[in-house]
């Protein structure tokens, strides 16, 4: 499994070289087209685990398995999401950013079809991790492709813009997939997904232009990967971004984890509501990542991690206080969210570029090192909140909490460490 990403690569590289398009037909370097298309490419992650969310217990009630089982294919995404990651980025330093990508992306289709073809809540798990597998290529190679161009502020501008398109993701999945579970069942979001990503790949083959400019020296290999990753773990700005922008994210996946059976079973809201309150919170990240877009540059890198470490803490806080006070409209955990992931969008987009800024040689292993830490801590947290659910919001609203505070506790802790970073 570990070295599927690999293969694939390796054979979709000769493959890309027959069927790729003229470089005239290619999308231009800084223009907004190709940053939507990177956006679209980042939101697969996000498409992949919100559309299926309404579908979790019909998933649970069909397949006859346990909240706790259902749970397993969110933990098993994140932990396929993880893993890919370590591969994606020292591969593309070697092959380009291009085939690699179609790579990923063709093992995302034939996943997303095992998965709506499941038999067993067994089979579904296992599926869920080769889908994460190919679907972290995405948001990987695009991190990598803006450290081609940019850099610095410059680069969380950049991170910041596609975050902010590519929150559409989260705001209209859970709807789109709330009407698909109402109308055609959970098999029905997966068959979407793999047309999906047929759709991206076919872009991908047309559009995208390689920006791969210094191909990697040495032989892809599991020695070569993890020298360059020792490389880049020597460098304590990228560990303090690293653990700031991980912190973070967790407290997404603590909500993601523990949302939809809170929200549809504690508070009585249909997929379809679900599906619509999930997508209000989500408008929190929208609204985040283009603030940063606007103010990045002005205010730079460590001011918006700030700012969003803050927005973090009071939103993970606003919901300790809803469920202490025992308030039942799901609002009250909603919009408290919202305040939690504007300030995500204010701080991944950022912590993203501080960490990848200093390796314009490594970006794929730094981006490919970022996203396994990041994903793994977003798959602990998530697992814990699902571990502990029951009849209780209390192990959501703490997750989120929890993670809201380490991000400004971060922050505020390994300040005298960004500031002494050389600046490129």
């Amino acid at each position: 499994m570990l070295t599927v990403p690999i293969y694939i690569a390796t054979v979709s590289t000769r493959v890309y070289k027959e069927f790729s398009a003229e470089p005239s037909t290619m999308l231009r370097t800084g223009t907004f087209a190709l940053t939507a298309l990177l956006a679209a490419l980042s939101a697969i992650g996000p498409l992949t685990t919100d559309m299926y969310l309404p579908s979790l217990p019909d998933i649970a009630w069909q397949l006859d398995a346990s909240t706790a089982q259902v749970q397993l294919t969110i933990s098993a995404y994140l932990i396929g999401f993880a893993v890919g990651q370590i591969f994606y980025g020292p591969v593309s330093d070697r092959h380009g950013r291009k085939p690699v990508l179609v790579a990923a992306i063709a093992l995302y289709c034939v996943a997303s079809l095992a998965c709506a073809l499941s038999t067993s809540i067994e089979m579904l798990i296992v599926a869920r991790a080769f889908q994460a597998l190919g679907g972290s290529g995405g948001i990987v190679l695009a991190r990598a492709i803006v450290r081609d161009i940019y850099s610095g502020a410059r680069a969380g501008r950049e991170l910041s813009l596609i975050g902010s398109v590519m929150a559409l993701a989260p705001v209209l999945a859970p709807i789109a997939g709330g009407l698909v579970q109402t109308g055609f069942g959970w098999r029905a979001t997966f068959l979407a997904l793999v047309i999906v990503g047929l759709l991206g790949a076919a872009i991908v083959l047309l559009l995208l232009p390689e920006t791969l400019n210094a191909r990697a020296a040495e032989p892809v290999s599991i020695p070569s990967i993890f020298r360059s990753y020792r490389v880049v773990a020597r460098n304590p700005s990228y560990l303090a971004y690293l653990g700031i922008a991980s912190a973070s994210y967790a407290g997404l996946f603590a909500w993601i984890s523990g949302a939809s059976f809170v929200l549809q079973n504690l508070y009585g809201l249909t997929p379809f509501d679900f599906g619509v309150a999930f997508a209000l919170g989500s408008i929190g990240y929208m609204t985040g990542s283009a603030l940063a877009a606007r103010m990045v540059v002005r205010v730079g890198l460590d001011g918006m991690l700030g700012i969003g470490g803050c927005a973090c803490a009071a939103g993970g806080l606003g919901m300790v206080v809803a469920v202490a006070f025992g308030l039942t409209s799901s609002l009250s955990l909603v919009l408290p969210v919202a305040v939690y992931l504007a300030g995500l969008g204010m701080v991944l987009p950022q912590g993203i570029a501080g960490a990848v800024t200093p390796f314009p040689e490594r970006a794929g292993a730094a981006s490919s090192l970022f996203g396994f830490v990041q994903q793994s801590a977003a798959a602990l947290c998530g697992a814990a909140v699902g571990w502990f659910l029951g009849q209780s919001a209390w192990p959501l609203a703490i997750g989120v909490a929890a993670m809201g505070c380490a991000t400004l506790g971060l922050w505020l802790a390994t300040y005298g460490t960004r500031r002494a970073a050389p600046k490129h």
